[in-house]
């Protein structure tokens, strides 16, 4: 019976969405409003909020966001709402690995078997996002001649079986005197921090120092008419150079951002390969948030001091890196390039949005999470349902003036509470989808 039950356990957190945000713990609240969904396990609603408030913001984004600027990807440097969304779900899935891994590494669960069933998991999370990017799955066999290999589940997929193993292969069980150690998340992982730092100066040598063809070394611009047209083939520098090397034009974004403002001609793709790199870099410290909360679980002055000095530290790197401009500094923040700028700033706000929300849903529990709760329980499967369905009623329908904001904007809101509450109708009947 103690074998069979424990393999049961095993299996639900091998197979959580993404990683798990079950805090080891070995009660269950008692709060009618927080009600316990694992029997042994008491889990932290402010990491679910987090990453459903991430998704309905991007699900809204998606639809149009009203058509409102703010809501639309920056065309190169900068930032508005609509780029902060993506890196936060990678954040938030980062934490979400160490807490779910946790608790199966303690109970000597064997390693092999947790990297095969990696393996298994970010190879389906890849397939589903190659199928749901192409628009023509529904319409026949997909065509290899103009297929796009990148997108958003395929970097989730590639960001988590990188730190997913690095978990794996580093784990150590928090130590009984905690105290003795200055900084444990990086002390007793320095082999990961290792590997972070060298994949990090990969992307360095990469980015400034690869001789792109008849482009400036170095080049960070978006080609065609900006930069004076002095460079209109180099779009994106090392980072389109090589996703058109290793994917071929025809295999990623044919029409990025960039084309609308700078007039560019050339693919490019904000998910490609280089800009992955600091997707997992980004994973990695959403992994250090994790620690924080196992290293000092139920000490939650501890938890909110660390994540405010983390990201104070990484808010300082960005001012340094940027020189708080949005084009003058040494490494510009861009989501088209997923710059190291970007991920330290989006980590800084990562580490602070979490630090309000855990303290306001798991240490006050002044909000319940809701309605935002509902989507983070569910988040694959709403993600891959709106982007199914968008150009569907009720999700979409003719306009009678189509440069309205106002249809806009009540059509996209719509569109977005649809969701939410089809994730509540299943967070109701206990139905979780998890690959």
């Amino acid at each position: 019976m103690y074998r069979m039950i424990t393999t049961m356990e095993t299996e639900r957190l091998i197979n959580s969405e993404l990683g798990s945000s079950n805090q080891a713990s070995e009660s269950s609240s008692s709060d009618p409003t927080f009600p316990a969904h694992r029997v042994a396990t008491s889990r932290l609603r402010s990491l679910d909020t987090f990453r459903g408030l991430s998704l309905v913001i991007m699900i809204f984004v998606n639809y149009g966001g009203g058509r409102y600027w703010f809501f639309r990807h920056e065309s190169w440097n900068g930032l508005t709402v609509a780029d902060l969304v993506f890196p936060w779900f990678v954040f938030i899935m980062g934490t979400s690995i160490t807490l779910s891994l946790n608790s199966v590494l303690k109970r000597g669960y064997p390693r092999v078997k947790l990297f095969r069933k990696t393996v298994w998991r970010s190879l389906q999370l890849f397939l589903i996002g190659v199928i749901i990017i192409n628009p023509k799955y529904c319409m026949g066999p997909l065509s290899w001649d103009s297929l796009r290999i990148p997108g958003v589940l395929q970097r989730l997929a590639f960001t988590y079986f990188v730190v997913a193993v690095l978990e794996i292969l580093f784990f150590k069980a928090r130590p009984e005197d905690i105290t003795m150690f200055l900084i444990p998340e990086l002390v007793l992982y320095w082999p990961a921090w290792i590997f972070i730092v060298a994949l990090e100066t990969m992307w360095l040598c990469l980015t400034f120092l690869l001789p792109v063809p008849d482009c400036p070394l170095g080049y960070l611009g978006p080609g065609g008419i900006g930069d004076f047209g002095h460079h209109p083939n180099c779009t994106g520098g090392a980072a389109g150079y090589i996703d058109r090397w290793l994917l071929g034009e025809k295999h990623i974004h044919q029409t990025p951002t960039s084309h609308v403002l700078y007039l560019s001609t050339m693919p490019y793709d904000p998910e490609g390969v280089l800009g992955s790199f600091n997707s997992i870099v980004m994973a990695f410290l959403g992994l250090q948030a994790g620690k924080i909360l196992l290293y000092y679980k139920d000490l939650h002055v501890q938890i909110m001091a660390r994540f405010l000095i983390w990201g104070f530290m990484l808010g300082g790197i960005s001012a340094i890196l940027t020189k708080c401009s949005r084009d003058q500094g040494f490494i510009p923040v861009n989501k088209n390039l997923w710059s190291f700028s970007y991920i330290t700033t989006l980590s800084c706000f990562a580490f602070i949005v979490l630090l309000i929300i855990y303290y306001v849903v798991d240490v006050r529990r002044w909000w319940s999470g809701a309605p935002f709760f509902y989507p983070g329980m569910n988040s694959i499967l709403v993600y891959v349902g709106h982007e199914v369905f968008q150009n569907y009623f009720p999700f979409k329908w003719k306009m009678l003036n189509s440069q309205s904001h106002a249809e806009h904007l009540a059509q996209n809101l719509l569109a977005t509470s649809i969701w939410v509450f089809i994730s509540y109708l299943l967070y109701s009947k206990k139905i979780f989808w998890k690959i």
